[in-house]
């Protein structure tokens, strides 16, 4: 690759041609301030920077400044970062940024972690000389996502990652001049869009115009009612996220002190959404088999491939995009629905009370998932299966509000019998973990042989698109991965079309998998620390004792005393669901 030599604050840099100044001097050590400029690189998310101008920069022999975030670096170009006409351009862009943006950071969800307010501290930003018209919309709450575009700041990396990765096309730049904002679709409410709640505009917003909806004051209210029975379930990928918060390195395994800080906030019981991932594979691997069973016998009706169901934001993608489609995803609910199912159709009367006093809290790294457990067909009589669901930070906000020690925690173990797991149910936090973790079942089921294997690796990576063929002793099972929602809209395009040659399908909505879900921990485009959780994913699989679904003492206890079989009656009933047409947008009542 061809290599140009430019000076930047006096030092010189060798960088390959067609790199930004801002990355240049990044890889020198030179930090220059950015607000609209993110990329996550390796998962192919990229900002369409420029916006802002709080990145210019000097650069000899032009005469205006240049943003350094769009502007390549040419061979002998000399470039001053820190001149006092650039700290005074980049001064005056964030005073007139801030004069249309509410003074409430005391209150705002992002405070703290917002870079608006890091920027106004660096620059010292103390008084606003600029006094005119404030931009007026009203605050509109999904049943995932709050949207406050007086605080957007139009830096359209929510429009990036929802357009563009995601393909979705909620939300678009409106307007023109000052009335330009980032909004829906004729203005109409998330609601009523064809937003999937995946909730990645939140993860990249750089202020508080996209947070999730907290449910920590409701779970809080309920740990304090005694009426109330409270019981909590962890996903797979909060255990590798959440140690982050609180000053751990990305990828710290973090399960044990994260039971025993759930125990300490005063829920009931703390149980595992590996548990319920484990019963996951039980029915759709059984759903899967089944498939392929009747295809080979050649039934023509049999619907493949199967397109796995634990993403609730992939599912609302394709409810809304593909509904003539909908027949092919496993009917199977996600880990969160069935273990909202089972702790109230069968541990609440194990431990003697009604369902209607016995509150589920999840604990996700999902915003999704706020909304899956608000869709009335998750609900009996009204009851929910699953009361409110938190992210991972909304957790850690709470461990903080309630003055625990987090680091100093010993290890806790779940509680039983819904927290049994497997290291197959772990790997469910990233791409290529669950339709792995079905191969391991489904392949000893198939064969009534032991797997000659137990990491199917060419099923793991973080390429967007991946395909493998699996040898089933001599069945050839075709199976396709995709993470990011542009690049499952690759796949079904294909089986729309009849091109499609697999078996099975998983798509997750999220970069890389639920490690880096709308509610983990904010990462600021580092795809270090994504490496570093999908790493961990994996170390705790091998770490568990037992690696297959199919062989949980706990999952084949409560089949036998309880569901009967996978996918038999009792456990159709309360395991699987059905999919709608979205072009018919359903509304989400909130209480």
């Amino acid at each position: 690759m061809e290599k140009i030599k430019l000076i930047i604050d006096n030092r010189e840099v060798s960088v390959p041609k067609s790199t930004t100044i801002l990355k240049a001097a990044r890889e020198i050590g030179i930090d220059i301030p950015t607000l609209c400029y993110f990329e996550l690189e390796g998962l192919n998310i990229h900002n369409k920077p420029g916006g802002c101008r709080i990145c210019v920069v000097e650069v000899e022999g032009r005469r205006n400044l240049a943003p350094a975030c769009v502007t390549e670096c040419l061979e002998g170009m000399v470039v001053k970062t820190n001149s006092i006409r650039v700290l005074n351009s980049r001064r005056t862009v964030l005073e007139l940024i801030l004069s249309d943006h509410p003074a409430d950071c005391l209150v705002c969800a992002k405070s703290g972690n917002c870079e608006l307010q890091n920027l106004a501290v660096r620059f010292g930003v103390r008084e606003i000389p600029f006094q005119g018209e404030q931009s007026c919309y009203k605050v509109e709450v999904s049943p995932s996502i709050v949207r406050d575009m007086n605080k957007c700041v139009m830096c359209r990396r929510c429009e990036t990652v929802c357009n563009d990765f995601q393909t979705v096309g909620a939300l678009s730049a409106i307007e023109r001049g000052f009335a330009s904002v980032v909004s829906t679709a004729f203005n109409q409410k998330l609601s009523y869009s064809n937003c999937t709640f995946c909730g990645q505009c939140v993860a990249v917003c750089p202020v508080g115009a996209l947070v999730e909806v907290d449910h920590t004051p409701k779970i809080i209210r309920a740990i304090a009612d005694e009426k109330k029975t409270v019981v909590v379930q962890v996903a797979p990928a909060v255990r590798v996220a959440l140690g982050e918060e609180f000053g751990m390195k990305p990828g710290s395994i973090v399960t044990g002190k994260l039971t025993a800080a759930l125990k300490a906030l005063g829920f009931n019981y703390v149980f595992d959404t590996d548990w319920s991932a484990d019963l996951t594979i039980m029915e759709e691997g059984t759903e899967l088999i089944d498939r392929i069973t009747k295809f080979l016998k050649g039934d023509k009706e049999v619907k493949l491939p199967l397109l796995t169901s634990c993403c609730p934001a992939w599912v609302n993608f394709f409810e809304y995009h593909f509904p003539e489609l909908k027949e092919i995803p496993s009917t199977a609910k996600s880990p969160q629905q069935m273990f909202g199912a089972i702790a109230k159709n069968y541990f609440a009367d194990k431990i003697g009370i009604k369902r209607e006093d016995m509150i589920v809290v999840s604990v996700m790294p999902c915003l999704a998932k706020k909304y899956e457990c608000a869709r009335e067909e998750f609900k009996t009589n009204g009851n929910p299966d699953v009361d409110y669901s938190i992210s991972t930070r909304e957790l850690a906000a709470l461990i903080k509000q309630a003055n625990i020690d987090f680091n100093s925690l010993e290890n806790v173990a779940f509680d039983s019998p819904l927290g049994e797991s497997s290291g197959a149910a772990v790997i469910f936090g990233t791409t290529g973990g669950v339709i792995e973790a079905a191969v391991r079942t489904a392949y000893e089921v198939i064969t009534k042989k032991p797997l000659p294997k137990i990491d199917f690796t060419e099923l793991r990576g973080l390429e967007g698109v991946r395909a493998a063929t699996i040898d089933v002793d001599g069945l050839k099972l075709n199976i396709g991965i995709a993470h990011g929602l542009s690049n499952a809209r690759k796949l079904l395009n294909e089986i729309k079309e009849g091109k499609s040659q697999f078996h099975a399908i998983e798509v997750m909505a999220c970069p890389g998998g639920c490690i880096d879900g709308g509610g983990q921990p904010l990462h600021h485009g580092n795809s270090d620390i994504i490496k570093a959780r999908w790493e961990a994913i994996y170390e705790a699989d091998r770490n568990m004792p037992i690696r297959k679904s199919h062989e949980n003492p706990s999952i084949l206890a409560i089949y036998k005393e309880f569901l009967g079989e996978p996918c038999g009656h009792k456990s159709h009933e309360l395991l699987h669901t059905h999919y709608f047409d979205k072009a018919k947008v359903i509304e989400i009542k909130l209480d």
